[in-house]
């Protein structure tokens, strides 16, 4: 009797949990790797639960079940001697009060089916705003043990200073309760780790996360604490910034967006423009931390060879060059076997005899007729200034500007504030590309109002197959946008923002609003095939779904508290997650129990009208 009951509602859940996950498995894309996990996971767990639903678990009923007349096992004695008069009775008293309760009060809302129609739609119009009033996101940023810390000297600094201002942070980091240890990269420049004598790059070390238990002590609490004191630090532009969500896109966390000159307006115009937008960018409340490591004043060198001059001393323009790189850089000779490894050997002057400008002169190359000349007959040296480095981004030469969210802030909104001063400043012939994480985050788009969609309408077409009706489907899926409403509520209050795991935790809650309204549906609709009318299959279908709907609501509302209370590696993910189900469980069971039973009294009204005629 039990599987005859319960054979189509687990065969409908199961389809529809695999309806719902399966077509997430094919988004491309980065967010589609974290939708295939997550797809291909429950879709299995899914089948092997519903195979085992049907097959294993009444066979091991079958033989664990004691009939009506045996009498029980010790161990069931036991409990009912201890709980049963003070916790197990009063509380199925208790609970059938309140199934009583419920169907009265679910005769009620049938009875008023218009006013809980026309708040229904009020609740819709609810969900489209705080749909769009939830900031969006993509990858939460996470704690992962450690931050980085970067330090911008002035245009032609020494390494020497850069080393004394690496040392001057690393003695502030170590006494910031929390940090452990703190590796410094003097001449090394974060956008593309490129040698810089100005820049430096520090990798700090925090405690394991046992011995960060407070607030104060997260990676985000230490980077504003960092800050806080490296701003005391005159000598150089200091930041710390977490590292990227995903390795690989990006050295630090944040964003990035390129400044293009796509219409050859030069160095300096580039350099203006980034400076104008770096600079409304700090006044912007959504923003924090604009740096760019573009200078376009850093002192060089112009050495001109009068070519003509040596073709007529005789001297290959071949060994002026080679000779400026041997002196001034290095040259590959050839590599020769030591102890079984083999070693390169290159020619490059001492640093005592590259100092001064003037030894560039005094070098000396051999002509054709096998005689020493200096090379200051055949060049000149001008000091002038230049950019450092010279980027090039699809092709156009480019200048990187790095930042961060505010606190407070998603990632979305710091994009669109970003964007806003882009548009509005960037002067004609000067553009914008955004790159790592950022373009990412855009090429995924807002996935949800895609799959979505998708989702439902497949939800539907599986549900019409399961039932063969076109209008009992609605009466479970219509409770779904009171799930996201939920679930989007829960953010909000939690200041989260909607990315990419609050997105699977919505997919989630689709299937289990569905769930929860299938066990009442495929109830009501059998009741009604065997001749009882339609207020009277649901109000029993209420009635006797109330407890089961419950229970599976409660555990697995409990089951995701441990994900709303993570702590340590990867908390913000499966907080973000926790956060959304959590939430969203409540308001599944809450509008499940009110409304769907008057949306099925709504959608079945004249279905069937044979089967009422069998039932008389």
């Amino acid at each position: 009797q039990a599987m005859t009951e319960v054979t189509g509602p687990i065969i409908a859940i199961a389809l529809v949990l695999c309806a719902v996950f399966i077509p997430t498995a094919f988004i491309s894309g980065l967010s589609g790797e974290f939708y295939k996990q997550f797809a291909l996971t429950i879709t299995i767990s899914t089948l092997i639960s519903a195979f085992n639903s049907l097959t294993l678990s009444p066979a091991l009923s079958a033989l664990l079940l004691k009939g009506h007349d045996d009498k029980p096992d010790l161990l069931t004695r036991g409990m009912e001697k201890i709980f049963g008069r003070w916790l197990f009775e009063p509380f199925n008293r208790l609970f059938n009060r309140s199934s009583d309760l419920y169907e009265g009060l679910v005769k009620k809302l049938i009875r008023f089916a218009m006013v809980i129609g026309v708040v229904y739609l009020g609740l819709l119009l609810l969900t489209g705003k705080v749909f769009t009033s939830v900031p969006g996101g993509f990858i939460p940023a996470q704690d992962k043990q450690y931050l980085i810390a970067i330090a911008q000297l002035p245009d032609a600094s020494s390494l020497d200073r850069t080393e004394a201002v690496v040392k001057e942070m690393s003695n502030m980091a170590l006494q910031t309760p929390g940090v452990a240890n703190a590796v410094g990269f003097p001449g090394l420049s974060v956008n593309g780790f490129a040698n810089s004598p100005n820049s430096a790059i520090i990798f700090l070390s925090l405690k394991a996360f046992e011995e960060r238990q407070s607030p104060a002590e997260s990676a985000f609490a230490i980077a504003g604490a960092l800050n806080g004191r490296f701003s005391t630090i005159d000598e150089a532009f200091v930041a710390v910034f977490p590292p990227p969500p995903v390795l690989g896109l990006g050295s630090t966390g944040g964003f990035k967006v390129q400044l293009e000159d796509r219409d050859s307006l030069g160095f300096e115009a580039l350099f203006n423009a980034l400076q104008t937008v770096q600079g409304l960018g700090w006044q912007d409340p959504a923003l924090t931390g604009l740096f760019s490591s573009f200078r376009i004043q850093v002192p060089q060198m112009d050495i001109h060879v009068d070519r003509e001059q040596a073709m007529l001393q005789g001297i290959p323009l071949s060994e002026v060059f080679d000779a400026l790189q041997i002196y001034l850089g290095s040259l590959y000779i050839n590599d020769f076997n030591l102890f079984g490894r083999t070693y390169q050997v290159n020619a490059q002057a001492d640093a005592h005899y590259r100092v001064d400008p003037e030894q560039i002169l005094r070098l000396e190359v051999r002509n054709n007729a096998g005689n020493m000349v200096p090379l200051g007959s055949v060049l000149t040296v001008t000091p002038t200034t230049g950019p450092d480095r010279v980027m090039r981004y699809n092709g156009y030469p480019s200048a990187e500007l790095n930042g961060n969210p505010s606190p407070g802030y998603s990632s979305d909104q710091a994009r669109f504030a970003m964007e806003k001063i882009l548009n509005e400043n960037l002067p004609e012939g000067i553009d914008y590309e955004w790159t790592e994480v950022t373009y990412q985050q855009i090429l995924a788009g807002n996935t949800m109002v895609y799959i979505f969609p998708l989702v439902i309408l497949l939800v539907f077409l599986v549900l019409a197959a399961q039932y063969e009706s076109l209008r009992l489907p609605l009466a479970i899926i219509l409770i779904v946008p009171m799930t996201i409403l939920s679930a989007l509520l829960g953010v909000m209050i939690s200041g989260g923002d909607n990315n990419i795991f609050t997105q699977i935790a919505l997919i989630v809650l689709v299937a289990l609003a569905c769930k929860n309204a299938i066990l009442m549906v495929e109830f009501a609709r059998d009741r009604h095939d065997h001749g009882l009318s339609r207020l009277q299959s649901i109000l029993e279908a209420s009635r006797l779904r109330l407890r089961p709907i419950l229970m599976t609501s409660i555990a697995f509302t409990a089951g995701v508290v441990p994900l709303v209370l993570a702590s340590g590696a990867g908390a913000e993910m499966r907080q973000a997650m926790g956060d959304a189900v959590f939430a969203g469980m409540l308001g599944v069971t809450f509008f499940g129990l009110l409304f769907t039973p008057v949306f099925y009294m709504a959608v079945s009204g004249g279905r069937d009208e044979a089967t009422e005629e069998k039932g008389k």
